[in-house]
């Protein structure tokens, strides 16, 4: 045999487990009959159950785990993907759409794909410029980068095979969501409803990278030509009447930027659809009719996008309670008769159970607390609301928040015990109409909402206080009995995702820096092990050789940590990396860096308040999505009261400038002018000067 044969021979065993043996292709029988080692959508299987059948680790023996190998990742941002593996490989995508091949036994890297996202993307993103990882078909990778582009890489090297353009990229959208391939089709939604913009799905053909079919979620201008799309005709017959004013000029929102599953027997696809653009109901749609398909389960048919049923969780959805959050499928029995079901537990905090053959309500019951409203009515499938929650009149403290009672954090469910196993949130949130809103195109926070009202209380002492309110919870849900099986209580909101195994386990990593693993039926935490930093990613298990390993994927970050960071748990040194465990792994973690906290004497303060309160608002409305809520900081970027950047002509050629662009901080010179940028600096300053005479 030739050297070059050799080597040809050894990329083959390595990546398709074998020389002159053909791997099967990865298609919708493989991906639906997953064997128990593999992990080939993000949800393991189209049902997107994120339960694994391998039991040889197990509640006898999980105290036996130990680290097998780490990665580390260098962008000190959010991680959230979940790891694909396919015949020996694991995928894994890193912040900024950066994707990782490595050898799934020793985390030797093979590849690495950077598809060079221009940084001041990140000024679109919402939520971090995150992403939650790859699709895998045939032998292609699939990843939507930040943004909008869909790339197809060769599943042995990394190399493009075709882009497609999903967005216009000046445009306020991002992609943060793994792809999903149902019949040859790469399904790919975006976020930006926050920013003003009309949400929809595409459907790209995963051989040509042809855009086969695209799904608006929301009319769009009446008085304009048909999209020449697949939701034309259901738009026109069922949602236009249910909109009102002209909310096209705001973008409508109803962007699909997560959730995803497909049952293949009924050949459906199931889509969340997220939150109206703006989020003010009022001044969305005059406060009149349902906004469909906001916050609504949309079923359609994969190959041509058509229309089959919905189910809308929040109708005049006012409160950014997407319903983007995971969705899975199962057999349960229910009224003496196995149904096959659709459920979810989105941000409003009901758990649903559908019928998903019809999309027919079997049952809505809240999973956290809340005061939005009193129950659903079985009848018509609505909500029962609190009208003061509409917050037309006055303020309301309202729970859940616009963080939901669960995010997008994936769940799980175990066919054997029956449960659903939730990371929730219990995080309320003052919400206040903005009787002075004006519409900024591709700006963020064109919310609706009064900024001052949702900002923390000015007394330092209460806002530490408010801190001990924030909870976050590990719950096991039973979805036929609609009621909590039982809880496990964490050090703060803002948990992992979870994965449950055969083996009678749980697994999910914490905010507080730990990987957990429990009894699947009663909770018993039986194992733990520390990450170096707060987990929000979901961990999945996969086998090779016999052997069973579990990955995470550590790395604080995200909508929680970037504005209420401050107020979470994370106790962590932020040290990025994939984590992968074995029955007695040996590796060990370095010693992480002692964090230096350091609050150097900030510049002179203004006594204004006229000033102080303008900065307020305007930080609250430009900075709070990536520096904190009213500059309090938080554990993934810095934080602006200690930053030696508050001098004058720095923080001027950084704020308006855009000196750190390439770190992702544009420039607002376009946005604000030279007083605004100097108020924000006052707030800053004042903020900065109220924590230390606090301490």
């Amino acid at each position: 045999m030739t050297r070059s044969r050799l080597v040809i021979c050894a990329a083959t065993a390595l990546l398709f487990g074998g020389c002159g043996n053909s791997p099967a292709p990865i298609d919708a029988a493989r991906i639906e009959s997953a064997a128990p080692g593999e992990w080939l959508s993000y949800g393991r299987t189209y049902d997107e159950q994120r339960y694994s059948p391998l039991d040889r680790i197990n509640d006898k023996n999980v105290a036996e785990l130990g680290l097998a190998w780490s990665f580390d990742i260098a962008a000190p941002r959010g991680a959230e993907a979940t790891p694909l593996i396919a015949n020996g490989v694991l995928y894994v995508t890193e912040p900024w759409s950066v994707v990782q091949a490595l050898d799934a036994k020793t985390g030797k890297p093979i590849w690495r794909y950077d598809p060079e996202v221009p940084r001041d993307k990140a000024f679109d993103a919402c939520c971090d410029v995150v992403n939650r990882g790859v699709a895998l078909w045939g032998d292609s990778v699939f990843v939507g980068a930040l943004d909008g582009r869909l790339i197809a890489l060769d599943a042995s090297n990394g190399k493009p095979r075709w882009t497609a353009q999903t967005f216009d990229p000046a445009t306020p959208r991002t992609i943060t969501g793994a792809p999903r391939v149902v019949k040859g089709k790469v399904l790919i939604g975006h976020g930006g409803a926050e920013y003003g913009v009309r949400g929809y799905l595409s459907a790209y053909d995963a051989e040509t990278g042809k855009l086969a079919w695209r799904f608006y979620t929301v009319p769009g201008d009446p008085n304009a030509p048909a999209d020449g799309a697949a939701s034309d005709a259901v738009l026109k017959d069922k949602a236009l009447a249910t909109w009102n004013g002209e909310w096209w000029k705001y973008g409508g929102g109803g962007t699909v930027w997560d959730a995803m599953a497909y049952d293949a027997e009924l050949d459906l696809l199931y889509i969340g659809v997220g939150n109206g653009s703006p989020w003010n109901h009022q001044i969305r749609s005059a406060g009149k009719g349902d906004n469909l398909f906001l916050s609504s389960i949309v079923a359609l048919r994969p190959e041509t996008g058509e229309y089959v049923w919905h189910y809308q969780t929040t109708p005049g959805e006012s409160w950014d309670y997407t319903a983007t959050q995971h969705i899975m499928l199962a057999d349960l029995p229910i009224g003496g008769a196995t149904r096959k079901v659709l459920m979810q537990a989105p941000k409003n905090g009901f758990f649903y159970v559908l019928d998903r053959g019809t999309g027919e309500l079997l049952s809505a019951t809240p999973y956290v607390p809340i005061n939005w409203a009193t129950g659903v009515d079985m009848k018509t499938g609505r909500p029962i609301e609190n009208p003061e929650a509409r917050y037309l009149d006055k303020p309301m403290l309202v729970k859940p928040s616009y963080y939901g009672g669960h995010n997008w954090n994936p769940m799980a469910f175990n066919p054997k015990t029956g449960l659903v196993y939730i990371p929730t949130l219990d995080i309320p949130m003052a919400y206040g109409h903005d009787a002075n809103f004006k519409f900024r195109p591709g700006r963020s926070n064109n919310l609706g909402i009064d900024m001052l009202v949702v900002a923390l209380p000015d007394d330092v002492a209460t806002r530490r206080a408010i801190k001990s309110m924030l909870k976050g919870d590990l719950i096991a849900w039973d979805p036929v009995n609609q009621k909590e099986a039982w809880r496990v209580t964490l050090a703060g909101p803002g948990n992992g995702g979870v994965l449950a195994t055969a083996g009678n386990l749980v697994f999910q990593g914490t905010v507080d820096s730990r990987f957990v693993a429990y009894r699947a039926d009663n909770g018993e935490q039986l194992w733990e092990t520390p990450t170096q930093s707060g987990v929000v990613a979901a961990p999945m298990t996969y086998e090779i050789d016999g052997e069973q390993y579990l990955a995470v994927l550590a790395g604080w970050g995200g909508a929680i940590s970037l504005v209420s960071g401050a107020l979470t748990a994370n106790s962590g040194s932020n040290q990025r990396r994939l984590l992968v465990y074995k029955l007695g792994g040996k590796a060990t973690l370095p010693t992480p860096p002692a964090k230096m906290v350091q609050h150097p004497e900030p510049p002179p303060a203004t006594d204004d308040a006229k000033t102080l309160l303008q900065g307020k608002l305007l930080y609250q409305t430009n900075c709070i999505g990536c520096h904190g809520d009213s500059a309090q900081g938080n554990n993934v970027l810095p934080d602006l009261r200690f930053s030696p950047m508050l001098q004058p002509a720095t923080w001027n050629s950084v704020v308006l400038d855009g000196a750190l662009q390439a770190n992702g901080m544009i420039g607002f010179r376009k946005f604000l002018g030279d007083a605004d940028v100097e108020a924000i600096r006052a707030y800053v300053i004042s903020e900065a000067r109220k924590e230390l005479a606090f301490n």
